[in-house]
């Protein structure tokens, strides 16, 4: 495959995304999409791997989909990291400046880096990410890049993602069965916030939630740096579930409710709701109808507010929350939860984004086209080794790639 294609590959609960993008031929700096593919997923339970077969057979026809549009033969993609397994903890590297004139040098910093990543973790977790959230030299704080500065004591406040590792290696096993090698991973979070936010939300303080079918990714940014990561065991599924048992119906009923009459707009006109499954029509009330989306929905921004409580940033981001995912599409959904969260918020869209760009702007490929973006920006893995040092390395290196990207 051409260095000059770039692959972005969404592995999520119920469906798998392949992107394919490009350098904008016509000279401008953004992207272009060539190619795109998508295939159902029945292989994962919020966003784990439970089915390693079920999942190939999904990558594998989203790759060739995406092939076919494109004309490129797909053989590597940068891949999301999902699940309830995921976390992000704090850590802090300290590290003293030996050279003779105690400038700090890239050495330096990645050393600290590295001090920041000596964590102790259970057997069965990896570090997946790293994001260095500010420096310290000599008692100075909130320094960007202490690279050329002077100093003896250096200091850097981490935020680290691990996952579990039995989930990462199912995940890389449904990888190798269809022939893609992954060049790097990354959580689905960061991969939406590269496709929809601005420098500007970055740096004044910005939430993005991505409600997905399984899980919910959040990610905060402040003063351009990743402040925090988290996945919760909530998606657009529930929603399905909760309708299916309080219309006392099924789930492909429930799932075509959702999609045909699930708005959390007040005030709806209508007192029945019809949808026709093959040749037969369903009638539920409408307000049964919304009273079991708003709780769901409302319980899920209760998850999203604890999680700005742990870093006390709840009601205190000036540029809101960013909500994209599948259940973004549900009308009133930035009303519903600028009411909850009190906090601004708007459903995110695709920034710079040439060729088919049409077809991808469905909220729920903003994932994959993150992950594609990301595919330029980021330096290709190390090798998938599973020991701790070279997860550090590679957790370092995007570090570095992602401070050149901004």
């Amino acid at each position: 495959m051409k260095p000059e294609h770039f692959i972005g590959l969404d592995i999520g609960t119920s469906a798998v995304r392949c992107v394919v993008g490009m350098y904008d031929p016509n000279g401008s700096n953004g992207p272009s999409i060539i190619g795109h593919g998508s295939a159902a997923n029945q292989g994962m339970r919020r966003g784990a791997v439970v089915h390693v077969e079920d999942v190939t057979d999904a990558i594998v026809k989203a790759v060739t989909e995406a092939e076919r549009i494109s004309g490129t033969a797909i053989k590597r993609a940068t891949v999301n990291v999902n699940g309830a397994h995921v976390e992000g903890i704090n850590s802090k590297g300290v590290i003293a400046i030996s050279s003779a004139n105690r400038e700090i040098l890239l050495e330096d910093r990645l050393r600290v880096e590295e001090a920041a990543t000596i964590v102790n973790l259970p057997s069965n977790r990896e570090i997946v990410q790293f994001f260095a959230k500010n420096y310290s030299l000599d008692g100075q704080r909130s320094i960007k890049d202490p690279v050329g500065m002077q100093g003896v004591r250096l200091e850097v406040d981490a935020h680290i993602v691990t996952a579990s590792s039995p989930n990462l290696r199912n995940l890389d096993l449904a990888l190798e069965k269809a022939e893609i090698e992954a060049t790097h991973h990354t959580v689905s979070s960061l991969a939406a916030a590269e496709a929809v936010l601005t420098r500007q939300q970055k740096e004044a303080g910005t939430a993005l939630i991505d409600i997905g079918a399984g899980t919910t990714n959040l990610i905060v940014f402040e003063d351009g740096e990743v402040q925090h990561v988290a996945v919760l065991p909530l998606g657009g599924q529930h929603i399905t579930n909760d309708l299916a048992i309080g219309l006392k119906t099924d789930l492909d009923i429930a799932e075509a409710v959702k999609l045909q009459h699930g708005d959390l707009r007040p005030g709806s006109k209508k007192l029945n709701a019809a949808v026709k499954i093959g040749d037969k029509a369903h009638n539920f009330a409408v307000e049964t109808i919304e009273i079991i989306i708003e709780s769901r929905v409302e319980e899920l921004l209760e998850y999203v507010d604890k999680e700005l409580h742990k870093i006390k940033r709840s009601r205190k981001l000036p540029g809101g929350i960013v909500i994209v995912g599948g259940t973004a599409k549900l009308p009133g959904i930035e009303e519903f939860t600028r009411d909850k969260l009190e906090l601004s918020a708007r459903v995110g869209t695709l920034r710079n984004i040439t060729g088919l760009a049409d077809t991808v702007e469905d909220a729920s490929f903003t994932v994959v086209v993150g992950l594609m973006l990301l595919d330029m920006l980021l330096l290709p893995d190390l090798p998938p080794n599973r020991d701790s040092a070279s997860q550090s390395a590679r957790g370092l290196l995007s570090s570095v790639m992602k401070r050149f990207a901004k």
